[in-house]
């Protein structure tokens, strides 16, 4: 008989496709589960680990959506699984690491039970050379797939599990929007809705514009269903997501903005609308004019400056300068006046000045952000950036971050001290990490917030009265009789 070809499910990443973009119309396709694969897990169990952003927290509402409707349970215990799968993250190299890391330490389970099917999804696979290194060093993995193709996963898994063989499917560039995809949310309370896919901006130092393609945007239909499905279903939160949502509706040409979904959103009337991740360069005045108008679009936004110097961000390629970005945040204070604004920055970017960098820190105190991401400049292979000549010690590095550091904590905890005494309303999620006895929340502007409190608090928005505001935090006594504005 002769052996079944199982080439179809061999595709590797290529990197230079990835960059490659078409002006073809992206179809809109049909997620709905084929019925032969909808007992595939049963008595099965699955294990899901997520690295990265939101963006990947909300792949994997969307790949635990597709193994539950197959029949798979959930375990937190990786001995229990008959699948592994690993959501990653290819934003720096210390992210990689740690998944390769992990992958690593339990490669011990695939001896124990050579039945185990263990995945790599995400990010980290639309790369070739970690793919290669894959295929090379960990043979124990049996399943690799992209961004691209997640709806693909019943089919995939199908012909790991039953046929024996090892499926690599990489799409290089983007397939399809897909639509009536099963999503296990992680809360019943706050929900990502995807609006935008991919990036057109290639940031010099940016992998993402390689790993999620080309911005393609959802219709306006399909977010607002979703969105008053969620009202309805009893959400108090959502949070449209992209790489740019900034960019939302440009690719459509149907004169449909980001100001005008963001409108509609609010108009539906959930009680907590938000939005991540925004570009500078896209975010326009009827944007900013939407924010100020309506109280339920929360008074936090995430501005990503990268750098506080010119030239840098030239060679960044982030299309704005310092003043430029200066001039939007001041429109957007003035616009919704107890908004806070947070921000990403990169340190010792290639052959950055000391100057340079100060300029940064000049950036930032004029700002004064109510907090930020900051890192060490990782190069990524396949960019611009990573071919730079780079010639700053990784000491210097370290001390350049270190100054920021002590700055960005001084202004968090101005921001965080600026609540002491306010009743503030909390989306309260949970239980905190550290102490179950405390119940651990958000405010509109983004602030968690830690209180003692009946688990019955868990899901509501509660009114609670800060009492001592911390660095990273917010201590507070819930308020049980609500007091109206």
């Amino acid at each position: 008989m002769a052996k079944k070809d199982f080439s179809k499910y061999f595709k590797k990443p290529n990197m230079k496709e990835s960059k490659k973009r078409s002006y073809l119309e992206v179809e809109k396709v049909d997620g709905t589960i084929d019925n032969k694969f909808l007992n595939l897990g049963k008595f099965k169990t699955y294990y899901l680990r997520t690295y990265g952003c939101q963006m990947n927290e909300h792949d994997t509402e969307i790949i635990a959506g597709i193994l539950e409707q197959m029949k798979f349970k959930r375990t937190d215990k990786p001995e229990e699984a008959d699948i592994l799968l690993f959501n990653t993250c290819a934003i720096r190299a210390n992210s990689e690491n740690k998944v390769i890391g992990e992958i690593g330490r339990l490669s011990y389970l695939k001896k124990f039970n050579p039945d185990i099917i263990f995945g790599l999804c995400g990010c980290m696979s639309q790369e070739s050379e970690i793919v290669d290194k894959i295929l090379k060093t960990y043979t124990f993995i049996d399943l690799i797939f992209g961004t691209h193709n997640i709806h693909r996963l019943p089919i995939l898994l199908s012909e790991a599990m039953f046929n024996k063989v090892r499926v690599i499917e990489v799409w290089s560039q983007e397939g399809e929007i897909v639509e009536n995809l099963p999503k296990s949310r992680s809360s019943q309370k706050s929900a990502w809705v995807n609006i935008i896919y991919g990036c057109d901006k290639f940031c010099t130092y940016c992998i993402v514009p390689y790993t999620r393609g080309k911005e393609r945007s959802r219709s306006k239909d399909d977010i607002l269903f979703e969105i008053k499905k969620l009202k309805e279903d009893g959400f108090m939160e959502v949070t449209l997501l992209g790489q740019n949502v900034n960019a939302y509706g440009k690719d459509l040409n149907n004169n449909y903005t980001m100001a005008n979904l963001l409108e509609d959103a609010a108009k539906i009337g959930i009680d907590r609308v938000r939005f991540t991740t925004s570009h500078p360069w896209d975010f326009d005045d009827e944007m900013v004019e939407i924010i100020g108008k309506y109280d339920n679009i929360m008074p936090h936004i995430h501005l990503p400056v990268q750098s506080g110097n010119n030239e840098i961000l030239k060679i960044m390629g982030r299309s704005y300068t310092r003043e430029m970005y200066i001039e939007l945040f001041k429109k957007l204070k003035k616009a919704k006046p107890n908004i806070n604004i947070t921000t990403d920055i990169i340190v010792g970017y290639p052959n950055e000045t000391t100057k340079q960098f100060l300029d940064t820190i000049s950036l930032y105190e004029e700002c004064k952000f109510d907090g930020a991401f900051s890192f060490i400049y990782s190069p990524r292979e396949g960019t611009p950036a990573a071919k730079m000549n780079d010639n700053i010690p990784l000491e210097v590095k370290k001390e350049r971050l270190y100054e920021l550091h002590e700055v960005i904590n001084k202004y968090s905890k101005a921001s965080y001290e600026k609540e002491k005494d306010k009743i503030v309303d909390v989306l309260v999620i949970g239980p905190s990490n550290k102490n179950k006895n405390i119940l651990a929340g958000y405010t509109g502007k983004n602030q968690l917030v830690l209180l003692p409190g009946s688990y019955d608090l868990i899901d509501n928005i509660v009114q609670v009265k800060i009492d001592k505001p911390r660095n990273t935090a917010l201590l507070g006594i819930y308020i049980e009789n609500k007091i109206e504005e």
